[in-house]
């Protein structure tokens, strides 16, 4: 059995779980999500916590098992505290401005671009070259970063681009004669 399914999913106060046929709906303070239920895990509610158990028959079950519970534990962890990531913009006129649901971006080109969030996805930008990315589905959240970064992602002779906060990009030594 996958040893991250045999611990149990916590829920904290304030959190809704509805369990049906072929779905798990999570309702929190920030929000609602849902998911489908995989039919080789099975998925049951003790008091505060949520275990997720996998069909003795089922091939893949027990990969799936703690695949499901990693699933349900980012849904509890968003709807209660939300996931964010941050980006850095690196490079001589790079700037990004939010404005709404769309998120400026000016990095080099020719023309300025403009990158539409999706629905359920904030973005700030408390300086020029900082952009955040806030929501409670950690799903979309990392990939708008990741479709963001690849815009314009970090160049190994430079640096210059859009990079994660804590990604480390490696200088490479340029060519000697």
């Amino acid at each position: 059995m996958s040893r991250i399914a045999k611990y149990p999913v916590d829920l904290p106060k304030g959190v809704e779980v509805h369990l049906g046929d072929a779905e798990i709906s999570i309702k929190g303070p920030l929000g609602s999500l849902s998911q489908f239920l995989l039919p080789a895990v099975k998925i049951q509610r003790e008091g505060d916590q949520i275990i997720c158990r996998a069909d003795e028959g089922a091939p893949d079950a027990d990969a799936m098992s703690g695949t499901m519970r990693a699933l349900v534990n980012n849904m509890v962890i968003g709807v209660t505290k939300g996931f964010e990531k941050k980006l850095s913009l690196v490079g001589v006129g790079y700037r990004a401005q939010a404005q709404g649901s769309k998120l400026n971006l000016t990095l080099g080109f020719s023309h300025p671009v403009v990158h539409e969030m999706p629905d359920g996805i904030k973005v700030e930008t408390p300086t020029q070259t900082e952009v955040l990315i806030k929501g409670i589905n950690k799903q979309v959240v990392g990939q708008v970063a990741a479709e963001i970064r690849a815009y314009r992602s970090p160049e190994p002779y430079k640096g210059k681009g859009v990079r994660y906060a804590d990604e480390v990009v490696v200088i490479k030594e340029t060519k000697k004669k």
